[in-house]
């Protein structure tokens, strides 16, 4: 019977955890993606201190044909990552600021394919420390396509599911819909 009584508290709190998750987690995931960006962004603006700052603005040159020199690329590029981050975080113009930061992050991934020398150890398998600096990125990508599926309103599901519906609300079998109106996504 104690037993029963210690797995039935352990289920309450599990849910309770789940739906603050469901409840909290994107815009959790929104702001702190949007404080990266800023503050990488903010870096770039100050020669010498970003670890990016070299590889980016080569990549911008070879990318441009030698046009676009890092003394240009690196404030623009600083500029990009700062209006991605402000827009994440004040959910202004999320569509746009969102195709910002998917067209940053193809360049972010180009010195992968410009620079293999750099980014890799004799084999793809073994990336260099800039090359891991590069990979991680992959985080930073999956967090904006996770936003992005949540540009139109959600509907949060008690079981943590998400629905998206353009004519009407269908609710899954033993579920019941959290209140969104408190819900900023």
């Amino acid at each position: 019977m104690k037993a029963f009584r210690i797995m039935s508290i352990l289920i309450k709190t599990e849910n309770k955890a789940i739906e603050w998750k469901a409840r909290n987690g994107l815009n959790i995931l929104r702001i702190s993606l949007g404080l990266i960006f800023i503050w990488f962004g903010v870096l770039k603006f100050f020669p010498g201190v970003s670890a990016a700052e070299v590889i980016a603005g080569r990549t911008i040159t070879k990318l441009s044909f030698g046009i676009i020199l890092p003394s240009v690329s690196l404030p623009l590029l600083a500029v990009w990552e700062c209006i991605i981050g402000f827009g994440l975080i004040s959910k202004k113009w999320l569509g746009l600021t969102l195709l910002l930061l998917y067209l940053q992050m193809v360049g972010t991934f180009l010195p992968l394919v410009f620079f293999p020398d750099e980014t890799f150890n004799q084999s793809l398998l073994i990336p260099t420390l800039l090359g891991q600096y590069i990979i991680k990125n992959i985080v930073l990508l999956s967090g904006g396509i996770v936003i992005g599926a949540t540009v139109r309103k959600p509907v949060l599901l008690a079981s943590g599911q998400v629905e998206f519906h353009m004519t009407g609300l269908q609710i899954l079998p033993n579920t019941k819909p959290i209140e969104t109106e408190n819900i900023r996504v």
